[in-house]
């Protein structure tokens, strides 16, 4: 099979699996536990891209100024600091790490 069969096949899949969303009745999706397992699954999926984006590189883990700016972001948004500062205090802090060599 070549890569192209593969990704046509997966595109395939993923509209059937989509197009079968369409066939659950809405007072299914309307119920408090399935509500909150969408909610659930989509802060544990962001969670999970944020983590594999700030340590991941390639098959290895990266400890690199990636982290500690991300850590200043998640405490700054846990004080309820604007948006725009937490965006410019955690490039500040990736950026004097790098400068100081801890690329």
């Amino acid at each position: 099979m070549t890569i192209w069969q593969i990704i046509l096949l997966a595109s395939i899949a993923v509209l059937a699996i989509k197009l079968l969303g369409y066939l659950v009745p809405p007072r299914a999706l309307e119920a408090p536990r399935a509500a909150r397992t969408a909610e659930l699954t989509t802060v544990a999926l962001l969670s999970a891209l944020i983590v594999v984006q700030t340590l991941g590189a390639g098959q290895a883990l990266s400890l690199d100024a990636r982290l500690p700016a991300v850590i200043v972001a998640a405490v700054l948004f846990a004080v309820k600091v604007p948006f725009i500062v937490v965006i410019i205090a955690a490039a500040v802090v990736a950026a004097v790490l790098r400068m100081s060599g801890w690329a």
